[in-house]
Formats: C-alpha cells, sequence, structure tokens
C-alpha cells in the first residue's frame, strides 16, 4: 500500500514509475533491529546558473551518499522531466524517488532512497521564487518521515523569523506528532542565536552539539564564517543519531562536508578537492545520521480501498469513502484537497463499519486524497495510493467564487473595520477551507476547516472582530488579527488550498484613500466588473455582506 505516488500538488510532481513495480530498497542494516538513515541538506549548485549543471554537486552527493535530500536551487539542465530523472539517476541511482515543486525560479525539493507517499508545498508568504517543499516518506520501521526542504531569505533575520512562524504553524496543522519530522536546508542564517532557531525549537531541536568538517569547524556558507544550512530533527528522531562514517573517518556530531578540507578525499569519491571551493559554490552540504529501529510486525493495520486514486468525482455529489482494517476500533477519517491541508470528515467512527458517506466539496481540484487512521494511534494510517481529482459542474453545478468589495481606509482609523467580501455567483456551494486573502505584504487571512460559501451568497473578512457589525452573518475575523490594507493603494489576492490563485485585484490610490468609502465592483456582483467607488454605484458608501443597494444576497 505505501508506494511513491505519483502525484501534482501546487505546480510540482513526485516522479514515479506508476506502471512499474516499487524499487527494491537497500536497507543500511547495523543490527537485526536498526536501520542507519543518512539525511542531507545541500544547496550544492555551482556556476553561474543556480543549478547542477556543472557537476561539482553532483560528486559531492555522490560521495557522501545520503539516504534523504533537502536540496536548494534544485535546476538542472531544461529542467524536463528527463533531465531532472537524469539527475536523480545519476547523483542518487535509478531506485531514488523526488520531489520538485513548481512555478519556481530556485525550486526546493526532498530527493529519497525510499518511497515518497506524499508530497507538495506550503506558501513562503515573504518570498516570491519558492516555497516550503515537503514529502511524507515511508521510511523503515513503524513510523514514517516528514522532510521539509527550506530556502529562508537573506534580507534579515526578522523576515526569517517570519518564515519559520508561518513553516512551524504548517508543520502543527499537518504533521502528525507520532512521526519522525527533519527541517534541512539553506536558512542564510548569521548566527546560531537568531531568533527563528528559537521558532524552529518547538518542533524541532536546534541545541548543540552540531555537525563539523575535518577540522571542526561547524560554519557552512562559503567562507566557513557563518552556519547558512542546517538538519534539525524532531526530538523522537534526535534520540537515535549516531556518528556519521566515511569510509576510515567518523565524525561524531555529523559532517560539514568541505572538500577542500576532507582528507582523505578518497573516502567520498568521486568527489574532489576542489569541488566545494568552485565558482558559484556558496554552501556546504551538512549531513547526519541516525540509527533506527527497523521493520516489525503488527497486529494492526488500515487500508483505503476508495477512492484509491485516479477517480474522478463530481463537486457535490455523494459518495463512500471504504476501507479495511486489523485490530482496530474506530477510525478518524478525513480528506485533502491539496495533499497538505487536510479536513476532518469523522474524528472517530467505528473501523468495522468500513465505510462513511461523503458529498464531495465542490472545489475543482487534481490533487485530492484521503485519509484513514486509527482514532487512538495516528501512526497506523494510510492514504489513497495516488491523486484523484475533484470536478465542478454536471449535477453538482459550479461555483464561482471572487473580490466583489474591498473596504481599504477605514472608518474613523478603526482598523479592524477594514473588510474584504467575496461573492459566489455560481451554481453551487464552495468550500473555502484553506483558503487565504493576502494582500502586498503577505496571508491575512486563512479560512478554517469546514468553512464555505453557499451559491449567490458572500462571505466578508474583517480586519478584527470589532470591526464586525451586530447580528452580520456569513462574516469572520482575519485570522491574523488584521488585513492591514494600504491607504495609498494594495492589491488584494484571493488562492484555493492548493495556492492557486482564483481572483486578484489592484487597488490605485484613488479607490484606496477616501475614508470609509469602500471599492465595489461595477455592475454590482460582477466578476468581470471594474471596480469604483462604491458611492458609484449606490447611495451607501460600503455595504459588507449585502448588495451594493443594501439588499440582501
Amino acid at each position: 500500500m505505501l508506494v511513491c505516488a505519483a502525484l501534482s500538488a501546487c505546480g510540482g510532481s513526485v516522479e514515479a514509475d506508476a506502471e512499474a513495480a516499487a524499487p527494491e530498497l537497500v536497507a543500511r542494516e547495523d543490527s537485526l533491529a536498526n536501520v542507519r538513515l543518512r539525511l542531507m541538506a545541500a544547496n550544492l549548485t555551482s556556476g553561474n546558473g543556480q543549478d547542477y549543471d556543472p557537476g561539482h554537486g553532483i560528486r559531492i552527493l555522490q560521495g557522501t551518499d545520503p539516504d534523504v535530500v533537502m536540496i536548494q536551487e534544485f535546476n538542472y539542465k531544461t529542467n524536463s522531466a528527463a533531465d531532472l530523472r537524469a539527475f536523480v539517476d545519476t547523483t542518487f541511482g535509478t531506485g531514488f524517488s523526488y520531489f520538485r515543486e513548481g512555478g519556481a525560479q530556485i525550486p526546493n525539493g526532498i530527493i529519497s532512497r525510499y518511497p515518497i507517499i506524499a508530497a507538495g508545498e506550503w506558501d513562503d508568504t515573504q518570498v516570491s521564487n519558492r516555497d516550503f517543499a515537503w514529502a511524507r516518506i515511508d521510511i523503515p520501521g513503524s513510523k514514517d518521515l516528514w522532510a521539509v526542504s527550506v530556502h529562508l531569505l537573506t534580507s534579515g533575520s526578522s523576515v526569517r523569523n517570519t518564515e519559520a512562524s508561518n513553516l512551524v504553524r504548517f508543520i502543527n496543522a499537518n504533521v502528525p506528532a507520532s512521526d519522525y519530522l527533519v527541517i534541512g536546508g539553506d536558512f542564510n542564517t548569521g548566527s546560531r542565536g537568531e531568533a527563528c532557531f528559537s521558532t524552529f525549537s518547538s518542533v524541532v531541536s536546534t541545541a548543540s552539539p552540531y555537525p563539523a568538517d575535518r577540522n571542526g569547524n561547524t560554519n557552512t556558507n562559503a567562507g566557513r564564517s557563518s552556519p547558512y544550512d542546517h538538519v534539525l530533527v524532531d526530538s523522537d528522531l534526535r534520540a537515535y543519531q549516531t556518528s556519521v562514517v566515511m569510509g576510515s573517518s567518523t565524525f561524531a556530531n555529523g559532517l560539514v562536508a568541505d572538500t577542500r578540507v576532507y582528507s582523505p578525499i578518497s573516502d567520498i569519491s568521486p568527489a574532489l578537492s576542489g569541488d566545494s571551493g568552485v565558482s558559484g559554490m556558496q554552501h556546504m552540504g551538512v549531513i547526519k545520521d541516525f540509527l533506527i529501529p527497523g521493520d516489525g510486525t503488527t497486529s494492526s493495520s488500515v487500508t483505503v480501498l476508495s477512492p484509491n486514486g485516479g477517480e474522478s468525482w463530481v463537486g457535490g455529489s455523494s459518495h463512500t469513502i471504504t476501507w479495511s482494517s486489523s485490530g482496530v476500533t474506530n477510525v478518524k477519517v478525513e480528506y485533502s484537497l491539496n495533499g497538505s491541508t487536510w479536513t476532518t470528515l469523522t474524528s472517530s467512527t467505528g473501523a468495522s463499519g468500513g465505510s462513511v458517506a461523503w458529498t464531495v466539496p465542490s472545489s475543482a481540484s487534481t490533487n485530492a486524497w484521503v485519509r484513514v487512521s486509527d482514532a487512538s494511534n495516528t501512526a497506523i494510517s494510510d492514504l489513497s495510493n495516488a491523486a484523484f481529482a475533484i470536478t465542478t459542474g454536471g449535477s453538482g453545478g459550479t461555483g464561482n467564487v471572487f473580490i466583489n468589495e474591498v473596504l481599504i481606509n477605514e472608518p474613523g482609523s478603526v482598523v479592524s473595520g477594514e473588510f474584504v467580501e467575496l461573492v459566489n455567483s455560481g451554481t453551487a456551494a464552495v468550500d473555502l477551507s484553506g483558503w487565504t486573502v493576502s494582500d502586498n505584504t503577505g496571508v491575512r487571512h486563512t479560512f478554517a476547516s469546514g468553512t464555505s460559501v453557499a451559491a449567490g451568497k458572500a462571505v466578508v473578512v474583517f480586519g478584527g472582530a470589532s470591526g464586525i457589525p451586530s447580528g452580520m452573518t456569513g462574516a469572520v475575523a482575519a485570522s491574523t488579527g488584521a488585513l492591514g490594507l494600504g491607504n495609498s493603494g494594495d492589491t488584494v489576492t484571493l488562492k484555493n488550498s492548493a495556492g492557486t490563485a482564483v481572483d486578484t485585484a489592484t487597488f490605485a490610490s484613488s479607490l484606496a484613500g477616501t475614508d470609509g468609502v469602500s471599492a465595489n465592483r461595477s455592475p454590482d456582483a460582477s466578476a468581470s466588473g471594474s471596480f469604483v467607488l462604491h458611492t458609484s454605484v449606490s447611495s451607501l458608501s460600503r455595504s459588507p455582506g449585502q448588495r451594493a443597494s443594501g439588499t440582501a444576497f
């Protein structure tokens, strides 16, 4: 059941041969019970193209032989599927799986000796050319490994801490506490005292001792003066950390792989002594090894039967989720529209029943999944074998959600009164779970699981709870505590749970600078209408949750 699934997540892909048998895995067994797991952070591009084509990083990766790599700047030749597969085959082996985020100039990715059973990307609101790439990996033993590949910004420690805070929220919302976790990559941190390490410490261990090179230097940038790169694991996995052994050499706390000081270089052949010092090589690889408990027997299991990948179900239609189980009393059933954000269908239902009825949400998706877990032990869990699709149309109708009205310059400088009104002009309800509202600065609101907007109705996001008019329904307060819209002009973007922009609107100062007057579509409630001052379409200055005339939707 746990095979590498071919899926699409926010434009990325897990590369796998769906027709072939799962690759045979070569476990590194140090005893009958333990398996050696090597984790590596690798931003090892060289030359001027921020890619691996020059080959210096390839040799370092070949020589250090990791099992799971959190890779940055994952570019190679044309970045076609054939070129990327060739890079993985040449550098690691034909049995390795990979995930590479889509639509990024310098994408993050995960490369794994073991099957990737789910993968995707979480939005990094602080940067436009990459996100946080994650993968759930079926490593030996009873627990899965969740690997997150990150490339934080160079612009300042406060921005890096914001990125860390956002990533921690994604992890807490999506990664089971019973599984292993590793965050690895290029943090661009100037010191180990930066605030982001305190933030990350809520989910992974950031404490010493730290990996070092042959000379004991723990810094990882090109000049070897700052700790840019890290492999940080949770406390469960940290308990199994062991020495990194390379040929005749042992590194008790892990290895910073600088070929310029490594000796004997034959330990990591085909790497060459000059590889870490070539033009464009800005980082050293970081490696940690772990001896984890291997596969054992268990009397409890659960297996998803339907939907199990490849189906195409219509939003709003009725279907049945089915599973089989052994040694499990109750199960939790969840679904995801993007492979990362999960909505609970039932927190506990009898496992022996083997099925639960489901009204498919009216949100189009090509990356939908179902997960069934033991309600009392989430370590016993199974996903659909591959993604399935949800379409809008047919008997389920079609939803059409867009930005209809925005109040940027709140009345009387009470910022809680700012609002963004969304209207569904379609013929079916739309599930807004995990959808976001952003401005030029970043995400301002994420809709909670279970939130929906009915056909022909509106939902309004206010800057704060105190700004919601008394008795108003269909309104929520911004999940971040504020909308923070700019009175000199701003851009508001609505994205679905897969991170795809559904609608975006840019407001010049002429629409943003009038105190207490909103910008509204003209004609009102028309997705193709242009934005004008509300006073141009009605005698009212604003009408949150109502038509421009003040009547109900």
